[in-house]
């Protein structure tokens, strides 16, 4: 390879190391409001969804925001919950994929068009499809669990804490995933 045609240092093809740094630890500077969710979230966590649903919810949720945080913990607390490695390998991708079930499938729309609204709404057919798997209270608890799922990975973003850099804390390396 020559001068002219070698990589700069600035080339988008040369990867460079990721050093996480937090901007701001909004749990010690809105502790009230911190603790107000966190109660909003383990009242969702004890809805008749299961851990299944509400942990690909949460995956698919913070894969869309791109919140780095969200989806190594959601990831981990999945594994904990006992599911399949293949099955979130697969999360990214669930339309074509044939590793979940229909009530699954609804869900992770649900989440999706709730995650990304679109510009006229929610669309009929996807509403009619959700309601087809889930009862009425069932499909309030769901949504509500994106909306939660939606303000943490707003409030991640954000902020930027570290991914893994609770694990301990919260128990999350029992996942065995670090």
């Amino acid at each position: 390879m020559n001068a002219q045609t070698a990589p700069s240092q600035s080339d988008d093809s040369v990867q460079q190391p990721v050093v996480p740094k937090t901007r701001l630890d909004y749990m010690k500077e809105a502790p009230a409001l911190t603790k107000k969710l966190m109660e909003l979230s383990m009242v969702a966590a004890k809805s008749a969804l299961g851990d299944t649903i509400l942990d690909l919810v949460k995956i698919r949720a913070s894969q869309l925001n791109g919140c780095s945080f969200c989806i190594d913990m959601h990831v981990k607390e999945a594994t904990i919950h006992g599911e399949r490695a293949l099955r979130l390998h697969h999360v990214a991708a669930w339309r074509e994929s044939n590793l979940f079930v229909p009530k699954e499938r609804a869900a992770l729309a649900w989440t999706e068009v709730l995650t990304q609204i679109p510009v006229n709404g929610v669309p009929d057919d996807i509403y009619e499809r959700v309601r087809g798997q889930f009862s009425e209270a069932e499909l309030a608890e769901l949504t509500f669990s994106i909306m939660i799922i939606n303000a943490w990975n707003r409030a991640n973003v954000a902020f930027r804490p570290v991914p893994g850099g609770l694990d301990k804390e919260w128990h999350l390396d029992r996942a065995n995933l670090a």
